[in-house]
């Protein structure tokens, strides 16, 4: 993001989306990248042994390409010390936990359930956008075939559901049932996407568009906080604010995902520079930049009602940002970041306790890769 956007403790210091000040007394403590780290070490520390337990049960097969899929396996089964990705959702459960006064101990098994659907998602993403690098190495299908990833991912999403269901924590059947009607969401918010591919340049509009990203992306944001929030036994109202919260921020990570495909470093996002518009995907700064009626939008929509050829992605890039898509986005993240703070302060009103979830906000907010 560009030095214009406003972090979550800027935000807090301006008035909600909807015009009332936001519930908070005093200003909040200052964050930094440092207090995000720590806390995405931790909630890694704390769920990838949970992660390989349950990995380490599948039968062979799956179980390697899930292993290659986290890093932890080379293609040949060799052990590797690779990424198995940043642990936003994870940590986000767990410092629900932590910011409703609960212990963030017996959320773990959550935790470790709702990294495994976001990583199903990914295995069969992956397939169906045909990417072909994630986490700077070749993606599962590529080394493993189609039918195998997607199983894969289908062996992950039983596996979230198995640690659930054999959690003892009181709150476990209330959170399975939230987290079974998160994955219709997603793959609701998948079909949406996919059916927007088929569809012209001129064919699709923002609200589509956004109720797609709140789908694919808010949707677990969302439900990662509401199962920390379930798993510290709060009320039905402070589970749905922190749904909310989760969602609005996942909106806010979805428009920063969406600017970095298109600009983004490669050697810092470990995908090819610009491959959303090389295969004219209707990220949202691309649609806004479309539905802008400027000529930089015909200029794109001609671009785009054709393949890529070699050496127009960067004047495909010009004209999204010349018909304004990428200030759009970046003043989008910024507001839906002010919603997910006013959603966290009704149920976390105590800037102290909630500084674990805006350290968390201010990290997806700032971050350029």
């Amino acid at each position: 993001m560009t030095e214009t956007t406003q972090s979550p403790t800027e935000i807090l210091h301006r008035r909600s989306p909807i015009g009332r000040p936001m519930d908070r007394k005093g200003p909040p403590s200052p964050l930094d990248g440092q207090e995000a780290a720590g806390i995405l070490e931790r909630a890694r520390a704390s769920v990838d042994p949970e992660l390989r337990g349950a990995i380490e049960s599948l039968p062979g097969s799956m179980r390697r390409i899930a292993l290659y899929h986290f890093g932890w396996e080379h293609a040949d089964g060799t052990p590797a010390a690779g990424n198995a990705g940043k642990a936003i959702r994870p940590a986000l459960v767990l410092t629900s936990v932590r910011a409703l006064g609960g212990q963030h101990t017996t959320a773990v098994r959550a935790a470790a359930a709702v990294e495994l659907i976001h990583n199903f998602t990914l295995l069969h993403g992956d397939v169906m956008d045909r990417d072909t690098t994630r986490r700077h190495r070749p993606t599962a299908w590529t080394v493993f075939g189609d039918a195998d990833a997607i199983l894969a991912g289908d062996a992950l999403q039983a596996l979230a559901q198995r640690l659930l269901a054999e959690d003892p924590h009181p709150a476990s059947a209330a959170a399975a049932a939230r987290l079974a009607s998160c994955v219709v969401e997603l793959c609701a918010g998948q079909h949406a996407d996919t059916a927007m591919e088929m569809r012209g340049p001129d064919e699709v509009t923002l609200d589509d568009c956004l109720a797609m990203a709140e789908a694919k992306t808010g949707a677990l944001l969302g439900c990662a906080c509401a199962l920390g929030a379930l798993y510290a036994g709060a009320d039905e109202k402070d589970v749905e604010a922190l749904d909310a919260f989760g969602r609005e921020a996942g909106l806010a990570f979805q428009l920063i995902d969406d600017v970095i495909g298109i600009w983004g470093d490669p050697s810092r996002t470990g995908k090819p520079a610009g491959s959303d518009l090389i295969a004219r995907k209707k990220s949202l700064p691309v649609v806004a930049a479309l539905a802008s009626g400027t000529p930089a939008a015909d200029e794109l929509a001609e671009l785009y009602g054709v393949p890529h050829e070699e050496g127009e992605l960067e004047r495909t890039a010009l004209a999204v940002e010349r018909a304004g898509g990428r200030d759009w986005a970046q003043a989008q993240a910024t507001d839906r970041m002010s919603g997910a703070m006013h959603e966290l302060s009704r149920a976390v009103p105590d800037p102290e306790a909630a500084g674990g979830l805006l350290a968390l906000a201010e990290f997806v907010t700032r971050r350029s890769n």
